[in-house]
């Protein structure tokens, strides 16, 4: 574990001092995913300008759940950020060099470079998060918030789980650029709450594919209170996500016969 803590300190002070070598461009991409976060928080609004509830989600609450689910996102791309290059890693052949060094690949995979970008998106998304808490006139309490926390956790785990498994499939299909493409159409899904959807939608979204977790059912432990059932099979879903995509890494890296084959 110790190796595994320097190798991980060494990626992220690497990825740290490319991100300062250029610090206009940098600050000018963390006020851009500042801008887009406030620009979202405006269309919320302005919706709201003309009904005053949607499926039982008021203002305040709805803010609340955006901001979730721009924090979990942020999260997950900022930790998780070089799981988009496995596909060019794929066509180039550079994996080549990824499998052979003896460290874990799907370790070296996952986080070998940072998104320094999403610290804005993160600061707007937690003053979103207070603004809505606010909004809504509520008092989350420790047991709240810890819910709220784990299921955060809970929701990154997932969201890099279906990121990892979707970025493997480049081992047999090759050029497929564009697979983060329906994990960010997933994102856009979740910034509104499963209560828009029927009752057999929200039941399969809820224990079937479990987009419910991503940011609903973190947001309700602040707007309606803990439930620590929904904690449990939050944390449930997250350990079988990350199993369910290790397995499917190790399979694909048996599968995989490097670029030249």
């Amino acid at each position: 574990m110790r190796r595994y803590a320097r190798i991980y300190r060494s990626f992220f002070t690497s990825a740290l001092s490319r991100e300062l070598e250029f610090r206009a461009n940098f600050i000018a991409k963390v006020l851009q995913g500042l801008a887009w976060i406030v620009f979202f928080i405006l269309i919320l609004l302005v919706i709201f300008n003309n009904t005053t509830s949607i499926a039982g989600w008021s203002e305040g609450p709805m803010l609340t759940l955006a901001a979730t689910c721009f924090l979990m996102n942020s999260l997950a791309s900022g930790l998780f950020f070089s799981l988009m290059d496995i596909p060019t890693q794929v066509r180039e052949g550079t994996l080549d060099f990824v499998v052979t060094k003896p460290v874990d690949s799907q370790f070296w995979v996952s986080v070998r470079k940072f998104n320094f970008d999403q610290i804005g998106s993160m600061a707007a998304s937690l003053v979103g998060l207070f603004i809505g808490i606010r909004m809504s006139h509520l008092s989350p309490g420790p047991g709240d918030w810890l819910g709220f926390v784990i299921l955060l956790v809970a929701s990154t785990a997932i969201f890099y789980s279906l990121n990892l498994t979707l970025m493997t499939t480049a081992i047999w299909w090759v050029r497929v650029d564009n697979l983060w493409v329906f994990g960010d159409t997933i994102m856009q899904m979740c910034r509104f709450p499963v209560d828009i959807y029927g009752r057999q939608t929200q039941l399969t979204l809820t224990y079937i594919l479990p987009l419910a977790f991503v940011a609903t059912i973190p947001c309700r432990q602040l707007v309606q209170g803990l439930n620590w059932t929904n904690v449990g099979v939050g944390v449930a879903w997250a350990l079988a996500a990350l199993a369910g995509s290790r397995a499917f890494w190790r399979h694909a890296m048996r599968s995989y016969s490097s670029a030249s084959s």
